[in-house]
Parts: structure tokens; sequence; C-alpha cells
């Protein structure tokens, strides 16, 4: 579980494609001290540390999770969002994420308003029943609030310090994100239909 706080973005440093499963390797932060078997947020998909060693760790997704998500796009040097998973002791300084991507979303259309930047994402029709005006979602494994939802596209506010801070700021029209809808829609959704 976590927060949708991205703590820090690394490169990407050494991809391999491995029977229709992708391994990478990511630099590893530093101060970070992560163990074999630990969960952390990539670009908003939930991974497991397989290995590592003093400069990197190693993480592997198998085809439902690169059919999902934008970690098939990944190349060597792009740099990803990286949070660690939550303790008992965690701020929530965003909202519950788990890091199980429900789609992906293409950027449409950004507009700068004052300091902030609003992007519009489009999605597909049936996935807006899961965005609320003014409700969480995570794209990329960031914790934002939506602003509007239409039929098939939803826009968010970013201020500098989040551009600046998560590989958001580097996208533009026609990139794909990764996109987790809020949890509780869904199994509410999933209740009310019996």
């Amino acid at each position: 579980m976590f927060s949708g706080i991205v703590q820090t973005t690394s490169p990407v440093l050494k991809i391999e494609d491995d029977q229709g499963q992708r391994i990478i390797w990511i630099r590893t932060p530093k101060g970070w001290r992560l163990q074999e078997g630990e969960s952390v947020c990539v670009e908003g998909v939930c991974s497991t540390v397989q290995r590592r060693n003093h400069q990197a760790f190693q993480v592997i997704y198998m085809v439902e999770t690169l059919r999902r998500s934008t970690l098939g796009d990944l190349r060597l040097g792009s740099p990803v969002n990286l949070e660690r998973s939550l303790t008992l002791q965690s701020l929530i300084g965003g909202h519950l994420v788990q890091g199980h991507v429900d789609a992906t979303a293409r950027v449409l259309k950004i507009k700068q308003e004052g300091s902030a930047r609003v992007y519009e994402f489009g999605i597909a029709p049936r996935f807006a029943r899961y965005v609320v005006e003014k409700g969480s979602v995570a794209i990329d494994g960031i914790s934002l609030t939506v602003v509007g939802v239409h039929r098939a596209c939803f826009t968010v506010s970013t201020l500098p310090y989040t551009r600046a801070r998560t590989t958001l700021g580097g996208k533009g029209p026609g990139d794909r994100v990764n996109v987790e809808f809020d949890i509780l829609a869904k199994y509410v959704e999933k209740l009310l239909a019996r």
C-alpha cells in the first residue's frame, strides 16, 4: 500500500526482455536501504524488489502488467517515479494507492493557469464512472485531485513542486500515463451490482 506521494525519481539502468517478461534495473536512490522482497511503487505499479546490488535494484514485470501499464515503453535512462510502501507509522499525505494500475490514459491537452498546469487525460468511457470531481486518482503513482470529469476524459491541476519532483513534468500531449482509480469506487460498484 502506498500514499501517492512520490519520494523521488530515478533512472532505468538496464532492461531485458525474457519470455514475455521485462526485467528492469533501476538506480537505487541515495539513502534507500532496500531489501529483497520489499514492495516499491514504480510509475504507479506495485513492484517487488527481486535482487539488488550497491547501485541498483531489479524488478520483473509479467505480461499482464506490461499490457495494463506503460512499463513496456520504458527505455534506458527513462526516469521513473518511486515510492516505498507505507508502514503503520507513515503519514498518508495523499490517498491510499494499491499500485494496481487499472488502465492507461493519454495526455490530451495541457493548459497553464497561473503557476498551475491543468492536464487533460483521455480515458476509455467505461472508466469515467470511477472518476469523481474533487475525488482522488493516481497518475503514474502520483496522488492527484480531479478537477473535472467528462464522458471520456478528466482533468487534474498540478503545482510546480509536483511537476519538478515527478515524471509528470516531462509529459506532453500524446504521452501515456498509468492510472489507478480510487479503490472505494470499485468496491462500491461491486457491492451494488449484487
